[in-house]
């Protein structure tokens, strides 16, 4: 065989490659565009997005379809050079973000209203519509995976234990924000107007350090990026602890004005899966659970900063 023959046939085979790996994406797209779209559409139908927590799944899913609808004009018109950021990197990002937010859309949306829904048509919505969100989960993860089996110059932030950790960290604040929705569960108290804050301080933070690190700025810092984020976990852990001690204060003991028992919550008599009371208890536990994440995360970094070297 002839160099310019063995040259002509791997162009073939990379070429070849090349298509097949479109063709898998734009099938993924089509796949996660129909599923979403399909899952807010079937809410739509049932009234139970006017509900919080439903407005929060319908967000979800709302929010995951023009994302990849966006992507999947971008990538059909070759448009990727136009993003400032690696393509690669965002697109396993995104992806690893929507499989959890649909992921956990497909378990409070049900878990909450689907022993209240009556049975016919409704329900049935209901039923078709968290099977649709499952459906974007799978597709989404399924992305995710292709992405890594795919050869690419792919350095994600997503791919270390750190970036596992940060994606934890916003993935469990996701579902907090979720419980939270509610707004008749802090408004009524400024030191649980104050844990909501403490909570979207942190998520946006974690989200600035990920803008970082796409974008290439993380060796630009006045500070080395490692120390960075070990200030942020630490920084995170004294907040999440003060949003921690006021949630179970204020919501749980009654010389604050918290309920201490489920049984005194008006609405745990009614029907709902999910009453008030334990979405105070949820919150709290996924607070508690975050709170152990960022300390993993300030225990990796400290060995980083203060034993690595």
């Amino acid at each position: 065989m002839t160099k310019t023959s063995l040259t002509i046939r791997l162009t073939m085979n990379s070429s070849s490659g090349l298509a097949s790996a479109t063709i898998m994406g734009y099938f993924l797209r089509l796949l996660q565009l129909l599923s979403t779209c399909l899952a807010f559409s079937l809410v739509a139908t049932t009234g139970t997005w006017r509900e919080t927590i439903g407005n929060w799944s319908t967000f979800i899913w709302c929010f995951c379809f023009v994302v990849t609808l966006l992507t999947f004009i971008v990538e059909l018109c070759g448009l990727q050079f136009l993003w400032p950021f690696s393509w690669d990197d965002f697109l396993i990002n995104y992806a690893s973000y929507s499989t959890l937010l649909c992921l956990s859309a497909s378990i409070i949306y049900p878990t909450t209203y689907l022993q209240i829904v009556p049975r016919g048509s409704s329900w049935n919505h209901a039923i078709a519509a968290t099977a649709f969100s499952c459906l974007a989960s799978v597709t989404y993860a399924t992305e995710v995976a292709w992405i890594y089996a795919w050869p690419s110059q792919i350095t994600c932030y997503v791919l270390p234990m750190p970036g596992l950790l940060k994606g934890l960290e916003n993935f469990v604040a996701c579902v907090i924000f979720g419980f939270i929705s509610n707004t008749s569960l802090y408004l009524h108290q400024p030191a649980l107007v104050w844990c909501v804050a403490a909570y979207s301080i942190c998520l946006f933070l974690g989200a600035v350090a990920l803008l970082l690190y796409l974008r290439g700025y993380s060796n630009k810092l006045p500070i080395c990026f490692p120390i960075f984020l070990l200030g942020l976990a630490l920084f995170s852990i004294f907040l999440y602890a003060s949003a921690l001690i006021l949630w179970l204060l204020y919501q749980f003991d009654k010389n604050f004005g918290g309920q201490p028992q489920q049984s005194n919550d008006v609405s745990c008599r009614h029907h709902h899966l999910v009453c008030i009371w334990d979405q105070r208890l949820v919150v709290a536990i996924l607070t508690v659970i975050n709170l152990l994440i960022y300390v993993a995360d300030l225990v990796y970094w400290a060995r980083w900063v203060f034993i690595r070297d």
